[in-house]
């Protein structure tokens, strides 16, 4: 089992900046790529960015440039650096794990308004 907590969501006006954090405990040492989905009010659940243990990424094209997905193997620990923000940008974003299947953390709200 591996258990995915989420923090840093919050309110922000339209241009700011946030950082989400996901912390993985449990099983970690079957972990392999981590990422960041999410979900908005009436919308399917999409993927925004992905990291290998390697350290390869993959992102959204929607988000390219604006956020960065970066990962702490000791600390067992990826981040979403989320700068440049849109009202669109606004949504729960889940923390999820790869190890065998899919772990996802409880969500995190991110709203983007003025």
């Amino acid at each position: 089992q591996v258990q995915l907590v989420e923090s840093g969501g919050g309110l922000v006006q339209p241009g700011g900046s946030l950082r989400l954090s996901c912390a993985a405990s449990g099983s970690i040492s079957g972990i392999s790529t981590m990422g960041w989905y999410r979900q908005a009010p009436g919308k399917q659940r999409e993927l925004v960015a992905t990291i290998t243990v390697g350290g390869t990424t993959n992102y959204a094209d929607s988000v390219k440039g604006r956020f960065t997905i970066s990962r702490d193997n000791a600390k067992n620990t990826v981040y979403l650096q989320m700068n440049s923000l849109k009202p669109e940008d606004t949504a729960v974003y889940y923390c999820e794990a790869s190890a065998g299947w899919p772990y996802w953390g409880q969500g995190t709200q991110v709203t983007v308004s003025s």
